[in-house]
């Protein structure tokens, strides 16, 4: 994947490595989703065995020829009998200090390209309701809100 120059940034989208792990849990935090290296490691492994169904991309930052972890999204590939198949973006996140600068841009972009890839029209994402930024940047990048709903959880033994 080449790199891009934002605002003289030059940003190289690419797909994850085990060696993400440590960066990628320190984003997830600042969203809220605490987790592990260790945790983001395995979640890592087991991705990798998805095959083409699943994806997660990196955003780098090129500086001085080191690279620096900045952005991640997280798109896989949903079956369901009552629809077509869709592709869920299941998480998106640009380093606090960086967004608003075409990071996050830049990774849907990569996730379209991906979504095409595979001969899927649709793409969804969904979205906590006290996040306006999130709601306004989707919406930005052609997303349009197609219903409101409450997720129910339930923890098995």
């Amino acid at each position: 994947m080449e790199a891009i120059v934002i605002e003289e940034l030059s940003v190289v989208v690419r797909r994850v490595q085990m060696d993400d792990a440590e960066e990628i849990a320190k984003l997830s935090g600042q969203l809220g989703y605490e987790a592990s290296t260790e945790e983001i490691s395995e979640r890592i492994e087991k991705l990798s065995g998805c095959g083409e169904s699943q994806a997660v991309f990196v955003a780098c930052l090129r500086t001085d020829g080191a690279d620096k972890l900045v952005g991640w999204i997280d798109v896989a590939i949903t079956l369901h009998l009552q629809s077509p198949p869709f592709v869920l973006i299941g998480g998106l996140v640009v380093q606090d200090g960086l967004r608003g600068l075409g990071i996050g841009r830049r990774l849907c972009e990569e996730a379209d390209n991906w979504t095409r890839a595979r001969g899927i029209s649709t793409m969804r994402v969904t979205s906590r309701s006290t996040r306006a930024d999130a709601h306004r940047f989707y919406e930005r990048d052609g997303f349009k809100e197609i219903k409101t709903s409450k997720v129910f959880e339930k923890v098995l033994d």
